[in-house]
């Protein structure tokens, strides 16, 4: 809304106001001065009070008239002061002239303000919650001046007069002079908006959506910002911004709000009309308080859960992203070791919680100063939202940075920062205690303590801000049992994969945009249901280093593969299409759930229960793997619990969510029961009461009727209203009939209406003890969906090795890997049937060859080749079905990659130093067992730099760390590689043609063409002695002229090169010759060669 100043930079007045001035200016100029017979006179161009006095200052907190008075003696004693020799004026003119300006002021001011408005000053601070949204001076100094008129007209005190043109520049500027920093000196709130001021006082950093009647509603600078993200209109209504939402949409927005990374406040009505009728409160507004907060982290309850709405026609694709992974992490440094942080090593711990799936983990760590462990850690958990303190070291700040500043589909990780105190370890070990002896109602409180003593500090006292984190969410309850927390690197039971590792393979999205198609998650993710989904993705990033393990896998994908029993067919069926009951589950542990949703889910794991159940005879009879077996006949047992729940509801109104009618079976619940006992006693005095109408009326056929909402109404013929009794209150009429309540059902319908209410309470809270008791059950029905998850798993990669020439991989502990004809598993899916993808082979051996040394023209496919290598080998780990015609692979313990080239600018780094960093973390890390892929080591430098460096990693992963090794480069002096360790190494480049006809150049053409190559893509033993950049940068449609330039350029530089060679070689022969008539030839060869 736009604002116009006054020239002289005083408080912007509201719109109206120029005009009123203008129209005051017509019948008084600004030139003399008006007299008062009770008052001094005032010089021209001086401020005198008028009805309107000015606003009060914030500091002053005396009522308003006493104020307005204080204020005129005040003014009064500065006019007569700067007053010279005042000039008498007739009193008749005064009065005239003082009529006329009240006429003007009825004509021009607005109305007195609502007598139902509350008149206060609220302190500084809480006009500091909202400075941008609340500071609306048009609107304050408008009703400030009014206010005043007012009282001073019900006071009858004397006025004063003045020119009205400067009366209200002086005015204006001495109320811009008088006002602290916020601008508001004065203001009157409606109840509502004092209500909601004090509860953005307590949540200033929250978006609040305020229940109003069939609304909620956003207020100042939460409304511009609803109305901003959620493109709804936003408008003025008395001191704020405002916009409004449905209820019945309450979830879309609020989901769209926290998608933004805003935290979201949903604000209700804690009591209801008839409740409030007879309340101490009944005069006021309806209280309200703050019911549920929504983070990234925290998307869980009833409010926002697209679970109970899916009945609605609404997009639900609209609303949500990709939300298999909701994880909280929250980061802690140790800062002890002093030597250390000044080399930027330090140790870090981690704990990330996943509130709707209950998933709690871990990890403590010593990192170095390019953090790549912290980095590693970020990207396999995708965190939504990270909890760090106010301050960390400044190479942890940039990673921050970098992780938070990546954009996925408009979409950023939330960061909320909380103070360094709750840090501490002294503060943490407290709060934790506490919360394990107070929160943890349950036997196992002393283990829960036990258990956690043995965490690290720094994750202890990550632990603890977690814990304070969700009290604030009511959902720290999930943290109650450290014992069921998982450590992200535990001893060794994952290959490890670290985050540029995750990147380079594209392990869990693509590089180009971010997204999951085009990644090894993509391929391999066939699953039915979401937290399938979920479980999939922890296997894809964890594969298995244990071989029983992985064979068992293998095995239940070979079952499912070869199997023609209809087991699997129905249970898959049983899968598809089933809610996502991991969160459903958990949502009901923290006790947020719907009356619907609960239905829901515990509806769906009977159904599961019976399935499975009837299942087992078969699978007893046609399953062989140990692992299907022991999932599938373990669920029943593990939903038997749900069935009592079950027969507890009621169906028709747990799905519309009427709790009063909710068990059918009230023995269990006393207090319903009584409740329900008296509104049926209330209920039949009412129809009692009817026969004695009848007789009023003397119409034995009387009934009472209901008309919108209203019920116990008789209805009259208004010909007959004349019958009537005079203290019957007339409720509602038509042009043909009236309504009536006797008193009698005035007083009962009022009390009845209030045991409503009163059971309505009383139903949520045993509907919240019943959620309670049903909680005791979660690790059960937890265990049984991490059953189906894994059975969702196997089915999916079943569904992979289905795709065609796939092959089951043979596991060993020896250090080798042996594909015959693998081909990449992603570029292979992309380019279909149509392009088929050319398949090569790799032999590896800890024993014999470890080394391949691949050389080959630029787009020749060396690192898909060598990414292919790495893929299968994850696959074949995860328990997987791999693209190759046979497959032996030998247990790999961590993959680890350097490939691309591209600066860190959050890091300050050069692209060559961003090299040499991931190499330098290979380097310590790597072991004999790992799988080490380095792609062009050193060409981010000179050429000679590039060269050793290279050199010198290889020849060191070669003599030292003794690890599989695949090591792409475009320096043949690398290769030389091949002479001194020749039992470990070996040459290969990438296949490729070079067209003859272009390829013979005439030694007379002035004019070099660049060659015409083809690829073969296919791996080939053998050094490539030259790149063929220039093909490249044909293909790249480079300008010829520049391609000519070019390639006569590097021929002249590659005969140079040659005839430093052939120097080299002939002199190198000159000091090997004995005798006179060896170097008479060695005389003419040199002339012959013109060198």
């Amino acid at each position: 809304m736009s604002r116009r100043k006054p020239p002289g930079g005083g408080a912007a007045a509201a719109g109206p106001a120029p005009a009123r001035q203008a129209v005051l200016s017509r019948f008084f100029q600004s030139r003399g001065s008006l007299k008062s017979t009770s008052s001094p006179t005032v010089s021209t161009g001086k401020v005198a009070d008028i009805d309107r006095s000015t606003k009060r200052p914030l500091e002053d907190d005396g009522p308003v008239k006493k104020k307005a008075k204080k204020v005129q003696d005040n003014k009064g004693q500065s006019d007569s002061v700067t007053s010279g020799n005042p000039e008498p004026r007739k009193c008749l003119r005064t009065r005239i002239v003082l009529k006329s300006l009240e006429k003007l002021k009825e004509f021009c001011c607005d109305s007195a303000p609502p007598q139902n408005r509350v008149q206060r000053e609220p302190l500084q601070e809480r006009f500091a919650v909202l400075p941008k949204c609340t500071d609306f001076d048009d609107i304050s100094l408008l009703r400030a001046k009014n206010a005043a008129s007012s009282e001073d007209s019900k006071s009858q005190t004397s006025q004063k007069v003045c020119s009205v043109g400067p009366l209200i520049y002086a005015f204006q500027k001495k109320i811009s002079d008088s006002k602290p920093p916020n601008k508001r000196t004065k203001s009157i709130y409606t109840p509502l908006e004092l209500q909601y001021l004090e509860i953005k006082q307590q949540q200033k950093d929250a978006i609040l959506c305020v229940e109003c009647g069939y609304k909620y509603r956003f207020f100042g600078e939460d409304a511009e910002i609803a109305a901003r993200e959620l493109n709804i209109y936003c408008h003025l209504d008395h001191n704020f911004m405002t916009a409004s939402i449905p209820t019945h949409r309450l979830f879309v927005h609020v989901r769209r709000l926290v998608a933004k990374g805003y935290k979201v406040g949903v604000v209700k009505q804690t009591e209801t009309a008839a409740l409030k009728a007879i309340g101490d409160n009944k005069s006021s507004v309806f209280s309200r308080k703050l019911t549920a907060l929504y983070t990234k982290s925290t998307l869980i309850g009833e409010d926002v859960n697209p679970l109970v709405q899916l009945d609605d026609a609404i997009d639900i694709d609209e609303l949500m992203t990709d939300t298999s992974t909701s994880y909280l992490l929250c980061i802690c440094e140790n800062k002890d070791n002093v030597k250390d942080k000044k080399k930027g090593n330090i140790f870090i711990g981690i704990v990330g919680v996943q509130p709707a799936t209950g998933e709690v983990v871990f990890d403590s760590f010593q990192d170095s100063a390019s953090r790549s462990e912290l980095e590693t850690r970020i990207l396999r958990l995708q965190p939504v939202e990270l909890l760090l303190p106010s301050q960390l070291s400044e190479q942890t700040e940039m990673l921050i940075h970098k992780a938070t500043a990546v954009r996925v589909r408009d979409d950023r990780i939330r960061v909320e920062r909380m103070d360094n105190m709750y840090f501490e370890y002294s503060h943490a070990s407290q709060v934790f205690t506490e919360f394990c002896v107070k929160d943890i109602i349950d036997i196992k409180g002393s283990q829960s303590l036990s258990s956690a003593v043995i965490l690290e500090k720094p994750v202890i006292c990550s632990l603890a801000a977690v814990i304070r984190y969700l009290k604030e969410f009511n959902l720290a309850k999930v943290l109650s049992k450290p014992m069921k927390f998982k450590q992200l690197s535990g001893a060794m039971e994952f290959m490890t994969i670290n985050g540029t590792t995750l990147r380079n393979l594209e392990i869990l999205q693509n590089q180009t945009d971010m997204k999951s198609k085009g990644s090894l998650f993509w391929v391999l993710d066939h699953t039915k249901t979401s937290f399938g989904r979920r479980k999939l993705k922890k296997w894809v990033t964890q594969p298995l280093l244990n071989l029983r393990e992985i064979n068992a896998r293998l095995d239940a994908v070979s079952e499912v593969l070869s199997s023609e029993s209809s087991v699997f067919g129905q249970i898959e069926n049983h899968l598809h299409k089933l809610p996502d009951i991991e969160r459903g589950v958990c949502s009901i542990y923290h006790k947020k759930c719907s009356t619907k949703e609960f239905f829901l889910i515990v509806k769906t794991l009977y159904h599961l229960k019976s399935e499975f159940q009837a299942l087992i005879p078969a699978v007893n009879s046609h399953v062989q793997s140990d692992l299907l077996r022991t999932f599938i006949l373990e669920i029943p047992e593990l939903l038997r619990p749900v069935e009592h729940y079950l027969k507890i509801l009621n169906e028709q109104a747990a799905k519309i969510g009427d709790k009063t009618e909710l068990f059918k079976d009230l023995s269990d619940f006393p207090l319903i029961k009584k409740r329900k006992d008296e509104i049926q006693g209330v209920t039949d005095k009412i129809q009692i009461h009817l026969q004695e109408i009848r007789k009023i009326l003397k119409n034995p056929s009387a009934q009472y009727v209901t008309v919108s909402g209203q019920e116990f109404m008789i209805e009259i013929k208004n010909s007959a209203v004349a019958c009537i009794p005079t203290d019957w209150i007339k409720v509602g009429s038509t042009k043909a009939v009236s309504r009536f309540h006797s008193p009698f059902i005035v007083e009962n319908y009022r009390h009845l209406n209030q045991l409503r209410e009163q059971l309505v309470l009383d139903c949520n809270a045993e509907w919240l003890d019943f959620l309670e008791n049903f909680g005791e059950h979660y690790q059960s029905l937890c265990t049984a969906v991490h059953h189906l998850a894994a059975i969702d798993c196997i089915f999916s990669l079943a569904k992979v090795a289905k795709q065609g020439d796939y092959c089951r991989p043979t596991l060993l502990e020896e250090r080798k890997i042996i594909i015959k004809n693998g081909r990449h598993p992603v570029i292979d899916v992309l380019l279909g049937e149509q392009d088929q993808y050319v398949p090569n082979s790799t032999n590896l051996s800890g024993d014999s060859e470890r080394v391949m040394i691949i050389t080959g023209p630029n787009m020749g496919g060396k690192s898909s080749y060598i990414k292919q290598v790495a893929l299968i080998t994850i696959m074949a780990q995860i328990g997987s079905y791999v693209p190759a015609e046979e497959a032996t692979i030998g247990i790999v313990d961590g993959i680890y990659t350097r490939m691309g080239a591209a600066d860190n600018i959050y890091k300050g780094q050069s692209t060559f130093m961003e090299e040499l960093t991931d190499t330098a973390e290979i380097i310590r890390k790597a072991t004999s067992q790992s799988l080490v892929i380095m792609d062009e080591l050193g060409r981010g430098t000179s050429t000679h730099d590039g060269i050793a460096i290279a050199y010198a990693t290889l020849e060191y992963f070669i003599r030292d760390v003794e690890s599989l090794t695949l090591f792409v480069t475009h320096y043949p002096p690398v290769c030389e590689l091949e002479k001194s360790y020749s039992q470990q190494v070996g040459n290969y480049h990438m296949g490729f043609l070079v067209n003859e006809d272009e390829s013979k150049q005439d030694t007379e053409q002035c004019e070099e063409a660049p060659e015409f190559v083809t690829f073969l893509y296919q791996i080939t033993r053998g050094i490539a002695a030259r790149s063929y950049g220039l093909n490249v940068a044909k293909l790249a449609d480079v300008p010829g002229e520049i391609l000519k330039k070019a390639a006569s350029k590097s021929k002249e530089l590659e005969g140079l090169v040659n005839m430093k060679r052939k120097r080299r070689k002939c002199f190198t022969k000159l000091w090997t010759i004995t005798d006179a008539k060896a170097l008479r030839k060695w005389t003419d060869e040199f002339e012959m060669e013109d060198m």
